[in-house]
C-alpha cells in the first residue's frame, strides 16, 4: 500500500500528517500528488469528502519550502468560495505549513480588514482567500500577487454557482502567467471549463470517482409525512439521537426558528446561515465541532466546506431546489469511507419535486409513509439522548445582554479556541455591522455569504 513517504514528501510533512492520524493517501491524493509535486498543472475532480484539501495543500507547502517570505507578497494563493471553506482549508494547511517553516493566513469579508492587512505586512507564504475581500485589498494596493508561484481554486463549480467567476478571472490575471495552477471541482459546468482553457497549461486530469453520484456507504431515505404538524414532530424525533446530525432548511428564518425550538425542547442545537455575523458563525460551528451541541441546523451555506467528523445523520427538512445541492448537503455524512444516513422529509404536495430530485441525483430510495414514533424513524434516531434543559438568559437592563457578552450559545460551555492560525479584521461596513451586532468574534472564517446578525442569544439558534 502506498504511503505519503513513498510519494516523496519531506519527513516533517509526513510526521505532521501522522500526528493527525493520516498515514495512507486517499485515492485522489495518491493519483494527483506525483504530478502536482512535479510542478504540473492539475485538474482534480471528485465529490465532497474525497480528500481534495490535503491533495492540494501538500504540493503547495512542499513547493514553497526554503523560500523567502516578503511583506504583502504571498507566494501561494488558495481561493475558496466561502468563509467556512476558507477556515477549513486553513485548519488543514496551517499544520503542514508550520512543519516546513511557512506561515498561512486567511482573507475574507464580513470582518474588519485591519488584522488581515497586519498579517500581510508581517509576511505570509500561503494566502487563503475569498474573491470579494481579496479584490478589495488588491484594489487598495495592500498586497501584490506578482510573486505567486502556485494558485489553487477549490470548489470552482461552487464559485461559479455563486457568480464569482468574473472576480476569479480578474484575480488570476494578476498572478504570473506560467505559475503552477491546481483546480479542484466536482463538475466542469457553469463556466469552470472556461477557467481550465484560459488559465491552465496542459493540465493533467485526475478523477477518482463520479462526482455526480452519492458515496456508496451513504444510505438514503425518503420519509413521507401527512402534514406540517407530523413533519415537525418527526424532525424533533430525528434530532434527538446521541450522535452528530445536520438538519437543512430552505431559509435563514427557518434555520434560526428550528434551532431555537429544538433547544427549548431539550435538544441543544445551533444554527448556521448567512444572517449570522462572523463571530456567531465561528462560535456555533465550534460548539458543534467540539460536541458541546450535537445538532446543527443550517441553510445551504453549510452544504460545502463544513468538514466535521462523525456526522451520522443528515436531514433535508426542506428538500433542496436542485440535485447538486442535495448531493452537497448529503455529503456532510459518509465522509472519508465512513457510513451515514440521509433523510428527506416529503409533504404530500412535494411528491413530484422530490421524485425529480432523487432521479437526477441517482437516488433509488422509495418514499415510505411515516408518523412520529414509527419504528422506521426510531431506527434512524438510534439511542435517544437525555433532554438538556436550556439555561435561562439573565436580564441585565436589556434583553439578551448576558448572551451577547458571553458570545456563545446560552446554556453551553465556552468552546475551545481554534488551533489554526488566521488573520481576521475589516472595512468600515464590517465594523458598523459588528458594532450593530455587538459581536466580538475572533478567529478563523471563510468568505461568500456574509451577515451582520447578532450573536447567539438563546440555548441553540443564533439570533
Amino acid at each position: 500500500m502506498t504511503t505519503f513517504a513513498d510519494l516523496g514528501l519531506p519527513t516533517p510533512v509526513v510526521a505532521s500528517l501522522a500526528e493527525r492520524g493520516i498515514t495512507t493517501p486517499f485515492p485522489i491524493q495518491a493519483a494527483s500528488l506525483p504530478d502536482s509535486l512535479a510542478g504540473k498543472d492539475v485538474l482534480g475532480r471528485g465529490r465532497t469528502g474525497s480528500g481534495k484539501t490535503v491533495a492540494f495543500a501538500l504540493p503547495v507547502v512542499v513547493r514553497l519550502a526554503g523560500g523567502r517570505r516578503k511583506a504583502r507578497r504571498p507566494r501561494a494563493l488558495i481561493l475558496a468560495p466561502t468563509r467556512e471553506l476558507a477556515s477549513q482549508i486553513d485548519a488543514t494547511t496551517a499544520p503542514l505549513a508550520q512543519a516546513m517553516g511557512l506561515r498561512t493566513t486567511t482573507v475574507f469579508g464580513g470582518v474588519a480588514q485591519s488584522r488581515q492587512v497586519a498579517a500581510l505586512d508581517a509576511g505570509v507564504d500561503v494566502l487563503i482567500a475569498c474573491p470579494g475581500r481579496l479584490e478589495d485589498l488588491l484594489n487598495q494596493k495592500l498586497l501584490s500577487l506578482d510573486d505567486v508561484e502556485v494558485t489553487v481554486l477549490d470548489e470552482a463549480d461552487h464559485m461559479a454557482d455563486l457568480g464569482f467567476l468574473p472576480g476569479v478571472k480578474r484575480i488570476l490575471d494578476r498572478t504570473p502567467q506560467r505559475s503552477q495552477r491546481l483546480l479542484f471541482s466536482a463538475t466542469l459546468d457553469n463556466g469552470v471549463d472556461v477557467l481550465v482553457k484560459r488559465y491552465m497549461h496542459q493540465p493533467v486530469t485526475h478523477s477518482v470517482d463520479e462526482a455526480a453520484a452519492p458515496p456508496p456507504k451513504m444510505t438514503h431515505h425518503v420519509l413521507a409525512v401527512a402534514d406540517a404538524a407530523a413533519k415537525r414532530d418527526v424532525v424533533h424525533q430525528l434530532a434527538s439521537g446521541t450522535g452528530r446530525r445536520v438538519l437543512f432548511t430552505r431559509t435563514k428564518h427557518q434555520a434560526k426558528k428550528l434551532a431555537k425550538q429544538l433547544t427549548t425542547a431539550g435538544v441543544p442545537a445551533v444554527d448556521l446561515h448567512g444572517n449570522l455575523g462572523q463571530g456567531a458563525r465561528e462560535r456555533n460551528l465550534a460548539a458543534f465541532s467540539s460536541g458541546e451541541v450535537r445538532v446543527l441546523v443550517a441553510t445551504d451555506i453549510a452544504a460545502r466546506g463544513i468538514h466535521v467528523d462523525d456526522v451520522e445523520l443528515v436531514v433535508h427538512v426542506d428538500p433542496p431546489a436542485e440535485h447538486k445541492a442535495y448531493l452537497h448537503r448529503s455529503g456532510r455524512t459518509a465522509r472519508a469511507g465512513t457510513g451515514g444516513d440521509v433523510v428527506t422529509l416529503m409533504l404530500p404536495e412535494q411528491k413530484g419535486d422530490v421524485a425529480a430530485l432523487t432521479r437526477k441525483a441517482r437516488i433509488t430510495a422509495q418514499p415510505r409513509a411515516v408518523a412520529p414514533g414509527d419504528a422506521t424513524v426510531s431506527a434512524l434516531v438510534g439511542q435517544v439522548a437525555a433532554p438538556v434543559a436550556p439555561r435561562p438568559v439573565q436580564q441585565q437592563g436589556r434583553p439578551q445582554t448576558t448572551a451577547k457578552k458571553s458570545g456563545r450559545p446560552a446554556g453551553a460551555p465556552a468552546p475551545q479556541p481554534s488551533a489554526s492560525t488566521t488573520a481576521e479584521a475589516g472595512s468600515g461596513a464590517a465594523r458598523r455591522r459588528r458594532r450593530g451586532s455587538r459581536g466580538r468574534g475572533r478567529g478563523n472564517g471563510g468568505g461568500g455569504n456574509t451577515g451582520g446578525g447578532r450573536p447567539v442569544a438563546h440555548g441553540g439558534g443564533a439570533a
